[in-house]
């Protein structure tokens, strides 16, 4: 069989696969999973039944294949904008701020028994795993050149980071899931025993935090998050 020919079929192939995948996932957050049937996939995906069943043998299978291909487009997200973006602090806030919006973004387009279903999927243990030796990676490199704190272990940080992130997903709006991302980067700067020896970190004379207001307690401003 010609080379052409074969590319012709796996280009189709593809084609018909993706419009499976994205009809199932617009049928579920119209529907919800237990509404949606093989029948009603292949309807609205503009193929027949007979055909559906040779690239899927239940509606399950498809949400799998489904939920596989956003993990990996989300991690290739991930290491993109960790790759086009210069300096290791400003890598590691990058990549936290794509996943806080990730985060926000997948969480509300899933119900509670379609996000049930799904996080029983192997593919996402493997994709935190992935996640996570991304993110501890980064946390390593800014450890190293004095960005991150450094007492306390990039994988306990890298922790850290994911959980607190992944809260993002209740958030209400972009705007509360930035000040997540920034809340986090707090807990991660360096102290002074992680500053350059002669630093103004290192010598106490860097200390920006400021003085107690005439009854020996900080003022109500200091305490205040602007939302």
């Amino acid at each position: 069989m010609p080379k052409l020919w074969n590319e012709t079929i796996d280009a189709h192939r593809a084609a018909v696969r993706a419009a499976v995948l994205d009809t199932t996932a617009a049928l579920v957050a119209e529907h919800g999973l237990t509404s949606v049937t093989m029948s009603r996939i292949a309807k609205d995906s503009g193929i027949g039944r007979a055909t559906l069943y040779k690239y899927f043998p239940d509606v399950d299978s498809i949400l799998l294949a489904w939920h596989e291909r956003q993990i990996s487009h989300h991690l290739d997200h991930l290491a993109k904008v960790r790759d086009q973006t210069e300096g290791a602090g400003e890598r590691l806030e990058a990549v936290l701020r794509a996943f806080a919006l990730i985060s926000h973004t997948s969480r509300s387009h899933h119900d509670g028994d379609l996000a049930a279903f799904l996080h029983r999927d192997e593919q996402v243990n493997q994709a935190q795993r992935r996640l996570h030796g991304m993110v501890e990676a980064l946390l390593a490199e800014g450890a190293r050149t004095g960005a991150v704190r450094g007492d306390i272990a990039p994988a306990e940080l890298a922790s850290y980071c994911l959980h607190a992130l992944t809260a993002a997903g209740d958030l209400p709006s972009k705007a509360a899931a930035h000040r997540l991302v920034a809340v986090t980067l707090a807990g991660l700067q360096p102290g002074p025993a992680d500053a350059p020896e002669g630093s103004p970190q290192a010598d106490g004379t860097g200390d920006s935090t400021p003085p107690p207001d005439h009854h020996g307690h900080h003022s109500a401003h200091d305490h205040h998050l602007d939302g």
